[in-house]
């Protein structure tokens, strides 16, 4: 298919994970409904408060979730990269948006409306378990995250993120390096101290936003809290 053909929109929700499952006939009526979102490294596919609308589907390129608030300022919560969906959880309050979306790298995202996607669940029971699988594993990851802030050191909360977000032996940070610190409640000091610290132990090599893992064993080791 040529570069004037974009992929269509049944054929770009069957290769995410969430919706392999379903009948040609639910995903059909997904994708007539979903709206394609293009984007540019930088620019914002809603900004918090703004009313949800429906969910998304992340097919390309990297999506930051920030929160900010009158005390802390901006911070990124979390990057949402190809394959993955988010707003579902806002979607099925019906409130307003609690992060804001900017893309990190130029992008490509699907917009599936609140209206639709209601009315086949409501249909498809295949559906709605898919949907409640991805909310469960997220609230254990958020759960996770969370036991991890609130009792693990900086270098642990370092080595398990960098392990988490590997792609083999390598990380690529989706965001300034301030902006990571933020996520794991570091300090941008604190977060390049640590940093610093790793590579003079001979565990990582640090180029700007790419970071080799050099002895992932040691990591892990470090990432248990003590």
């Amino acid at each position: 298919m040529s570069p004037a053909q974009p992929l269509p929109a049944a054929r770009l929700l069957a290769a995410v994970p969430l919706f392999k499952a379903l009948t040609p006939r639910t995903l059909a009526l997904l994708a007539e409904a979903c709206e394609r979102r293009p984007l540019r490294r930088g620019e914002w596919l809603f900004r918090q408060g703004e009313p949800s609308t429906g969910m998304y589907v992340m097919i390309h390129g990297e999506i930051k979730l920030i929160a900010s608030t009158p005390a802390r300022g901006p911070r990124l919560t979390d990057v949402v990269r190809a394959g993955q969906s988010f707003g579902e959880p806002v979607m099925f309050l019906e409130r307003s948006m609690l992060v804001g979306a900017q893309a990190g790298t130029d992008a490509l995202v699907l917009h599936l409306p609140r209206e639709t996607l209601f009315a086949e669940l409501e249909r498809d029971p295949r559906l709605a378990r898919r949907l409640l699988a991805g909310l469960s594993q997220r609230v254990e990851s958020l759960v996770l995250a969370m036991e991890q802030l609130a009792m693990a050191s900086g270098t642990e909360r370092v080595a398990a993120y960098l392990l988490r977000h590997a792609d083999g032996d390598s990380v690529t940070l989706a965001a300034k390096k301030a902006e990571v610190a933020s996520q794991l409640g570091l300090t941008p000091e604190h977060f390049s101290r640590i940093l610093r610290e790793l590579v003079a132990a001979g565990l990582l090599r640090v180029t700007a936003r790419r970071i080799a893992l050099l002895d992932s064993d040691a990591l892990m080791r470090l990432a248990q809290p003590r």
